[in-house]
């Protein structure tokens, strides 16, 4: 086994660079990023001259290069060692040019960091095995399974990053979140409520069914914002909350924006729980858990985060509604969403 360590060193250094280069590849072609942030180094190495020569993305050459050093590992004989030597002195070389710039900008790009060291490492080994004659085990199975290790490394992530959900890089952080959660092929819709407040009731009325004609394409996070001049809001947003917890938030919520404001009362709210077959005893307990409270906190967090200024506030994915809303807005925005997936 220690023979042939070079041999698995090698071919491990390629599914890192692999791995490493298909991420930023499917970064490079998304029209937002999925596994780097687009403020950070990969972001500021992307907007370079050096990401996309003759108009291809850099990583492109990543995943030729490295999987040509892994399958020049894989052959027996001079030509295959030489060649491979001469790759990995090219690469090297791009590598280091590569960090060179990185140093320039003040920035790093940790996969680009992970497939450049590689190819650095790979310098050396590659030339080691040229000069010394270094040839895989003996035997199909090291081959059929570095072949194997090679080729994964560089689809699995592709397809998993095509796979993914890109998000805008201009969409607030909570609502990005709550787009992270949904289900592929459905679109997000987080809604800041007061279910006291009367543009929230109107709003809510004209969505409603745009929303149960879509229900099999859109995702609904309902967020509470009970204003401190609604004296009722917070008791309907803590029923809402406790809804949720017993299966039934949507049914709960429904039927507190049916509701007359003035019977959102502690009183009102634990009728209206046992009409729609709330647990009574765990709905009590639920009322008076601090939990509900800092809920309820975090979701007007939120709220500000993503500079909501008034109610009601609607995000589509990143598409933000602000204020009344008509059914023919609400239903174009959805529509427009969905046909973007």
């Amino acid at each position: 086994m220690r023979k042939h360590l070079p041999f698995w060193l090698v071919l491990a250094l390629c599914a890192a660079a692999l791995v490493a280069s298909a991420m930023l590849f499917v970064d490079y072609v998304r029209p937002a990023p999925v596994f780097c942030g687009a403020e950070g180094g990969c972001g500021a190495v992307k907007r370079t001259a050096f990401a996309h020569p003759l108009g291809i993305p850099t990583p492109l050459f990543g995943l030729a290069g490295f999987l040509a050093i892994a399958m020049a590992q894989l052959v027996a004989g001079r030509r295959a060692r030489i060649a491979q030597a001469m790759l990995a002195v090219f690469g090297g070389i791009v590598a280091a040019g590569l960090v060179v710039v990185q140093i320039a900008m003040h920035t790093i790009c940790p996969y680009c960091a992970v497939a450049d060291g590689c190819a650095l490492l790979l310098v050396g080994l590659s030339i080691a095995r040229a000069v010394k004659g270094w040839d895989p085990p003996a035997g199909r199975r090291p081959l059929v399974l570095g072949a194997a290790l090679s080729f994964a490394a560089a689809l699995v992530p592709v397809a998993v990053g095509m796979g993914k959900r890109a998000i805008p890089i201009d969409v607030p952080e909570p609502i990005a979140e709550e787009m992270k959660k949904t289900p592929r092929g459905k679109v997000t819709v987080v809604d800041f409520v007061d279910f006291e407040c009367p543009f929230c009731r109107m709003t809510h009325a004209e969505l409603a069914p745009v929303l149960a004609a879509r229900k099999d394409k859109v995702r609904v996070a309902r967020k509470h914002v009970p204003l401190r001049m609604h004296p009722h809001a917070v008791d309907a947003a803590k029923t809402a909350c406790c809804g949720e917890a017993q299966g039934k938030g949507d049914e709960i919520a429904e039927a507190l924006f049916s509701a007359k404001p003035e019977e959102l009362t502690p009183q009102g709210c634990e009728e209206l729980a046992s009409k729609h077959g709330l647990d009574l005893a765990k709905f009590r307990a639920c009322m008076k858990d601090a939990a509900i409270e800092a809920r309820i906190r975090a979701d007007g967090e939120a709220f500000r985060a993503a500079k909501g200024h008034g109610l009601p506030t609607i995000y589509v994915d990143g598409t933000k509604l602000e204020g009344a809303q008509d059914k023919e807005t609400l239903e174009s925005t959805v529509d427009s969403a969905i046909r973007a997936l």
